[in-house]
């Protein structure tokens, strides 16, 4: 039995911290070991709030920087397909045969394009923002992807490349698997400022490759029980970054539930409490450091992973576009036009 394809992936933004891990990364890893994964570096995503020629230009780089990560995480390259969406020239015609199939009021709908409008400062919706979801119908669709992870929250945009292969199989044929959403309770991590979820533009994040004394010196700044002065004063440990963290990434569970029971009581200091959640943090990223140190040190890999990726990438996409054209018929309308013209030309060279 064909083992079922599953697509998903990031904008390059440069490198991972521990929400992507918590949130997205662990779980592809699992996923590779079960099915035929693609991992888009989505850099013409970027362009919908990132369209700068400064900004286009850090492309290549944060690619790099992320992949090494993916790479020190343990997504394999052996058994997974890593590749940029720019270079895959077929997903810009099946963005293009898509648009034809779905409607501005449709696009419109979408809460997220608002959301992200938003997030990026923009006054009005530019033509590619809106957009954006058809351009992730091509990226899902062009691979033949039969599962796409997604949270809740993301779910529509799923949905609408559903409904764009059912259309584009009822009107030409069947060419694409309908694919259906992967839905996981999608967690994610505060920041360390208690301010929302990681996130590097909001200065919150640890990172998978900080060294272990940038990791010290964020979990000494990590914010806790504002109300708390003094460590006989007791703490709230429910919605507290620094045990939101212990209970994520610290495998001494009894460990936490006895400095938790402590804090609750003003028995503990947040000094011993940060202290043994820096411990617990470099213990769980130091293999993570060390697997991004290795592959960085081997001269070209990451570029060759991504250089390899994307050419098998487009021998997929590229049988599947010839597919959709020849569905649509647009394939005959050139067959027609050049046998004519090659008849024509060939005709004025016998009679020259």
């Amino acid at each position: 039995m064909k083992q079922r394809r599953i697509l998903t992936g990031d904008r390059p933004t440069g490198r991972l911290h521990l929400g992507h891990y918590v949130g997205s990364i662990a779980n592809r890893v699992k996923l590779q070991r079960e099915y035929e994964c693609a991992f888009i570096i989505a850099d013409l995503h970027t362009l919908t709030t990132r369209p700068g020629k400064e900004e286009i230009g850090e492309i290549a780089e944060n690619a790099r920087e992320m992949v090494l990560d993916y790479l020190a995480c343990g997504i394999d390259p052996g058994r997974s397909v890593i590749y940029l969406q720019s270079a895959v020239h077929e997903t810009y015609e099946l963005n293009l045969l898509f648009e034809m199939l779905v409607t501005v009021p449709r696009l419109q709908r979408l809460p997220s394009l608002k959301e992200m409008a938003k997030s990026a400062d923009l006054t009005e919706m530019p033509f590619g923002l809106l957009g954006y979801p058809v351009l992730q119908s091509a990226d899902i669709l062009g691979p033949r992807a039969h599962l796409v992870p997604v949270g809740r929250d993301n779910e529509s945009h799923v949905e609408l490349t559903r409904e764009i292969a059912r259309r584009f199989n009822y009107l030409y044929g069947e060419v694409f698997p309908v694919p259906e959403s992967l839905i996981g309770d999608v967690p994610t991590l505060v920041g360390t400022d208690g301010s929302g979820k990681m996130s590097k533009s909001l200065n919150n994040a640890i990172l998978l490759s900080d060294e272990a004394k940038t990791v010290e010196k964020k979990v000494r700044g990590m914010y806790t029980d504002p109300n708390r002065v003094r460590a006989d004063v007791p703490g709230r440990v429910e919605g507290n970054p620094v045990f939101i963290y212990h209970k994520t990434f610290n495998p001494n569970q009894a460990e936490v539930e006895d400095m938790a029971d402590r804090y609750r009581k003003g028995r503990v200091g947040d000094v011993e409490v940060k202290e043994k959640l820096a411990a617990a943090l470099n213990a769980f990223l130091e293999p993570i450091r060390e697997r991004r140190a290795a592959a960085e040190a081997r001269t070209g890999f990451v570029d060759e992973v991504i250089y390899e990726g994307t050419l098998k990438m487009r021998e997929q996409q590229q049988v599947t576009l010839v597919a959709a054209k020849k569905a649509m018929g647009l394939t005959g309308v050139w067959n027609k036009i050049s046998r004519k013209a090659e008849a024509a030309r060939k005709k004025r060279e016998k009679s020259a």
